[in-house]
């Protein structure tokens, strides 16, 4: 698997590089966030930068080249180990999916 680095501004405070890995032939980027990896697919262009973490997750802001728009992307680690867990990723998924915010 040949992999191609370039890098991008990414910290809320602008200082921060991340770096943007290409993988599967372009098809998708590795980023490093926060020590946590992130594999978005590559139409999630640079820059990507963290907005927010919490107990369930980091959120990272990004822009979809096909699109145009800023999108949110989130990373839920270990959410299938546990029902409870499950069950809540699964219920903030289908909420989401009928939300169309600015923020």
């Amino acid at each position: 698997m040949a992999t191609k680095e370039s890098s991008s501004s990414a910290s809320a405070a602008g200082d921060t590089k991340i770096k943007r890995i290409l993988t599967h032939g372009g098809k998708y980027a590795h980023y490093n966030v926060y020590g946590n990896l992130f594999e978005v697919s590559s139409k999630y262009v640079p820059p990507i930068r963290p907005i927010g973490r919490g107990a369930y997750g980091i959120v990272c802001a990004a822009v979809n080249s096909d699109t145009h728009e800023q999108v949110a992307i989130k990373k839920i680690g270990n959410a299938f180990d546990n029902i409870i867990d499950a069950k809540r990723t699964l219920r903030e998924i289908k909420l989401l999916r009928h939300m169309d915010h600015p923020n």
